[in-house]
């Protein structure tokens, strides 16, 4: 390429290549120049004054406050000490008692979005941290709640599902008609709301988009009392939280993500074991343990997560509800800081999305009105996917390192380069995550320059593992892996480097593994014979299943949401999706390692995986550290599929059962073809009746 602009109009032909009637032109502007000219390319943030992803919808927000929280809870014993800049240390915090907090504390409203909403659930458990009204179960508590005035508004997802194939292999149900039910005709107003991208009843690859697809934000959004009593009793706030928890059934876990020992307690009454046939408390473990992140939300970025649920609710919520709260302005505050310019440990924050016009009330109809706001337009669709943006921005900025925890891991698609009957052209998985990573490794290469990435996912994604939309899952995340390490490669070799791809790549997953306790949950059943059950029981162990989606660029710069990192999350006119992006301005790396809370949340995450702290993880970006996890994870690994088992596993940080050929394959490793216990390919094998974009 020249590099040199290209300004011209061109015709508009029919598939035949000749002419449409009246001979309409598009008119196309393109320059393309080396990313390494762009003024953010793998500068870090360098600057307090950073301004946030350009061209969004929602702007950077500052003086905010942000919670982050690993997992539903955290025990009081389990507390890493993870010193932080201004002689601080790390501070778990604990997300359901907090929201619980948040809930039973508010005085005016609750607005509540999610993937599923489970009535049944508690949100408070550990029976060493009790709280008066912590036995109510959220449904009785939402319940109470409105009975006391405050206005309580649910947006559900609908699961209209019509696709049998998926149905039949075996994903999850998500309670909706259950919670529809349970709170009708009382004061709790609850919408079950399908997924319907574009008001009609598309048809893409033979199927219809409102079945396919899902509203997949987890949201809550309360009044809540000023910030260290904040003179006036009656004077409100808002507070939001956002991220990959759903208020459901099996989402309760902590750091130790029991698979036995915790059944005839805290899981005796909330079992959950979605990748296994036929797995009930009667026939007892392993349970699935369950790791997620989220996050809260204060000052003016917890009033666009308010406005979010307004676009929504607007939308699909039927009746008009909503709290109309410029009349409130005396008594919730409106959009201001929580934090005064100076205060070290303020927070800058920027909202994203992955949502259209069919799902959000009040996007311009005019394509150019719609980039003015920040959003693209699609075939009949204005649709906001800054998620997407959000990644690319972050990535292309990392200067040192990036480490992403997330459900999924496909995309890219465009440069598979796949060698088998596949045509990468049908299927569609266009987001540019993947391919931003290893080109921003390739160029660190090029450049002489350390950096490393390092992904946690689960196993294999929920379900059972032999199905065919697991293994077509698996199939893709085989494809994404093989391009990126195939990049990797030749820019070694290009560069006369001989090295381990994974020293620049690496994949983990989780897994745990515990000896039988004599005062252990006895089953008063068993699993059928020889079944994946059956084994999985004998030799005791299972995944841990990795449903965070996260993102941490050089200890500065967080992403924590609900979308995950495949088409159906990034496309913005699929599954609709909420995220943030967000740093501390006091807390930044361009002098020296940023010491703030990002670092402390990652350090935590590794202490919980690994069971240790080694000096060389304050350096991620090191040979030393990535090598140092690399071992760890395979020894892990190796302990998670010996074969006698003598004392529990020692950290749950696995390596990803592949092996890197010389030319950047990803093959099996020996003997490993399948995942223990199953008969499940650890690659993947392709779904031939499955259309693609239910897939990806």
């Amino acid at each position: 390429m020249s590099g040199d602009e290209i300004d011209t109009w061109l015709p508009i032909l029919h598939t035949n290549n000749k002419p449409v009637h009246g001979h309409p032109k598009i008119h196309v502007k393109l320059h393309f120049f080396d990313v390494a000219r762009e003024r953010c390319w793998s500068r870090g943030l360098k600057s307090p004054k950073f301004p946030g992803v350009p061209f969004t919808f929602f702007q950077q927000r500052k003086g905010c406050r942000v919670t982050l929280y690993q997992d539903a809870h955290v025990p009081d014993d389990f507390i890493p000490k993870i010193p932080l800049a201004g002689g601080k240390f790390y501070e778990p915090h604990r997300c359901w008692e907090d929201i619980f907090d948040a809930i039973y504390n508010a005085k005016h409203m609750i607005y509540i979005t999610g993937w599923s909403v489970y009535t049944e659930i508690t949100l408070v458990r550990d029976r060493r941290r009790q709280k008066p009204g912590g036995d109510l179960t959220l449904g009785e508590l939402l319940k109470k709640k409105a009975n006391e005035g405050v206005r309580v508004l649910l947006l559900v997802w609908d699961d209209r599902t019509s696709v049998g194939m998926l149905k039949k292999d075996g994903l999850m149900m998500t309670h909706d008609e259950e919670t529809g039910e349970y709170f009708r005709n009382t004061e709790v107003h609850c919408v079950l709301c399908p997924r319907n991208p574009d008001d009609g009843r598309s048809i893409i690859q033979n199927i219809e988009i409102g079945t396919m697809f899902t509203h997949h934000q987890k949201i809550v959004v309360v009044d809540g009392e000023m910030p260290n009593g904040g003179g006036r009793s009656d004077v409100r706030r808002l507070v939001s939280f956002i991220g990959g928890i759903d208020l459901c059934d099996g989402r309760y876990d902590t750091q130790f993500h029991s698979l036995f020992r915790t059944l005839d307690s805290v899981h005796y009454n909330d079992f959950h074991q979605g990748n296994i046939a036929g797995a009930t408390i009667q026939k007892g473990g392993p349970r699935e343990p369950w790791h997620d992140i989220h996050c809260r939300l204060e000052g003016p970025v917890a009033w666009d997560v308010l406005y979010n649920f307004e676009q929504r609710w607007k939308k699909q919520g039927g009746k008009d509800l909503l709290l109309p709260l410029q009349e409130l302005e005396d008594i919730i505050i409106p959009p201001s800081p929580v934090t005064f310019p100076e205060d070290h440990e303020t927070w800058n924050v920027q909202l994203f999305r992955s949502i259209d016009g069919g799902a959000a009330f009040g996007f311009p109809d005019a394509p150019e009105e719609a980039a003015k706001s920040g959003l693209v337009s699609g075939k009949d669709n204005i649709i906001d996917r800054s998620i997407q943006d959000g990644y690319i921005h972050a990535i292309r900025r990392a200067s040192r390192f990036i480490y992403i925890e997330n459900q999924y891991f496909l995309g890219s698609s465009f440069s598979w380069y796949s060698k088998d009957h596949i045509k990468d052209a049908d299927v569609g998985a266009l987001h540019l995550i993947p391919k931003e990573l290893s080109l921003k490794i390739v160029s660190k290469i090029e450049a002489g320059e350390p950096f490393r990435v390092y992904v946690v996912v689960p196993m294999w994604p929920e379900g059972f593992p032999e199905s065919a939309s697991v293994q077509a899952i698996l199939d893709w995340q085989r494809r994404t892996m093989q391009m990126m390490y195939t990049d990797i490669v030749e820019a070694l070799r290009a560069k006369g480097i001989v090295a381990d791809p994974k020293d620049y790549l690496t994949f983990f997953c989780l897994g745990n593994r515990e000896v039988k306790k004599s005062n252990e949950y006895e089953p008063s059943e068993k699993p059928d014979p020889n079944s994946d059950y059956s084994r999985a029981q004998q030799a005791r162990r299972g995944m841990i299943y990795v449903h965070a989606k996260m993102m941490i660029v050089d200890d500065e710069y967080i992403i924590i949401g609900s979308a995950n990192i495949n088409q159906r999350s990034m496309d913005g006119a699929r599954d609709s999706e909420i995220a943030m992006g967000a740093y501390q301005p006091y807390h930044l790396s361009f002098t020296s390692p940023a010491r703030g809370e990002i670092y402390g949340l990652r350090m935590a995450l590794w202490y919980e995986h690994m069971g240790l702290l080694d000096d060389s993880f304050c350096h991620p970006h090191s040979i030393e550290c990535i090598q140092r996890v690399n071992k760890i994870g395979q020894k892990n690994w190796d302990l998670y599929t010996k074969e006698d088992l003598e004392k529990d596993l020692p950290g749950h940080l696995l390596s990803y059962p592949i092996g890197v050929s010389s030319e950047g394959t990803v093959t099996e490793l020996p003997g490993m073809e399948y995942f223990p216990d199953t008969k499940a390919r650890v690659l993947g094998s392709v779904a031939e009746y499955f259309p693609p974009i239910l897939t990806t």
